[in-house]
């Protein structure tokens, strides 16, 4: 049984280092952040409760994310190694808060030392890293999928979709514009997610923007809970900065909003997290039991005869930021000539 518990989408503020002249500089403004970070969770926790257990950060919440940087000026300026005192410091954030923190940094690799990796992480209530997510879709950024041969080889496949079993559930990430892909969230809700953290840092406005919908969607299909923290701005950057800035929320398993935040900074998108009532649920047979009516082998053809955007181009290639325009740019041009689009 999992008693129920509060888990918070904490919308704080992002201070980004673009503007930093060095690694150094860089790293100043990053041990602020985790100052800021550390005082908000304690208040945080103490205001919503003891019974909070897990607390979810927005998307790159330690650095923002490259403008001009090329992808190795990135490397050295924002990108943090597994294991390095960054990470030290936000699993004694989460030991001494008893919580399990999801947040999403930028990770350097030696297996693959020209590229950078988005990722998301889980830190356990014991202060212990207890998943690495890295993101699988993105524009700008490296991904597993860019060297996918050399990635599966030297951590496998299981690696792709990892999902934490832990004592408030079955946990799972999403990056950012990655709740847009209903394959990566239904591939982690294979494998047992139960709750997708999803650290973000997205346009907040009146009317449902695509992830907003998105957001719905994925815990509809998937039945399972959805805890989307945004940025509360990101300064020291030229992009105005509430840009990105509000609507952190909690969707339950129905695809209900349980809570959800204005902009600014902000601890008010924290609900209840019903993992037994979730589990009833998932366990009754009728209509709306999405997840049992799956027929994968009716789309296993199509996706595995299928290729749109290719698989490991960027092995044995330093790439820059013009590789993944050139590359996207090639797709859509053999989209149009097989009448796809």
């Amino acid at each position: 049984m999992v008693a129920g518990y509060r888990a918070i989408a904490l919308q704080t503020k992002c201070y980004a280092v673009n503007n930093a002249a060095s690694r150094e500089e860089a790293l100043v403004t990053i041990k602020q952040n985790l100052q800021r970070l550390k005082s908000q969770i304690q208040a945080s926790c103490s205001f919503v409760g003891a019974d909070t257990k897990l607390i979810v950060l927005p998307e790159y919440f330690l650095t923002g994310f490259p403008i001009k940087e090329s992808i190795e000026e990135w490397k050295h300026k924002a990108c943090i190694m597994p294991g390095d005192e960054i990470y030290e410091s936000l699993c004694n954030i989460a030991s001494e808060n008893s919580v399990y923190l999801v947040g999403n940094v930028y990770e350097l690799d030696d297996n693959f030392p020209d590229l950078y990796f988005q990722i998301c992480f889980i830190v356990s209530p014991s202060g212990r890293i207890i998943l690495r997510y890295r993101r699988l879709t993105s524009m700008f950024t490296p991904t597993p999928h860019d060297v996918l041969d050399k990635y599966i080889e030297i951590y496998g496949v299981e690696s792709l979709f990892p999902v934490a079993k832990t004592e408030i559930g079955n946990l799972a990430c999403l990056a950012s514009e990655e709740i847009l892909y209903p394959e990566i969230a239904r591939c982690l809700a294979m494998r047992g997610a139960e709750v997708f953290c999803h650290c973000t840092s997205e346009i907040y406005g009146i009317r449902n923007a695509p992830k907003d919908v998105a957001k719905l969607a994925r815990a509809y299909e998937n039945m399972a809970y959805v805890v989307s923290a945004n940025s509360a701005g990101i300064a020291n950057i030229p992009i105005p900065e509430s840009s990105t800035d509000g609507g952190s929320k909690i969707v339950d398993y129905r695809g209900l909003v349980l809570a959800e935040t204005a902009q600014g900074e902000s601890m008010s998108a924290f609900a209840e997290i019903d993992i037994e009532a979730l589990r009833r649920y998932r366990r009754r047979p009728g209509l709306a039991n999405l997840l049992s009516r799956q027929r994968f082998e009716l789309f296993a053809h199509f996706y595995s005869s299928t290729s749109f955007y290719p698989a490991n181009n960027l092995l044995g290639k330093k790439p820059d930021r013009k590789h993944f325009y050139e590359t996207q740019r090639s797709v859509i041009e053999k989209l149009i000539e097989k009448g796809v689009i």
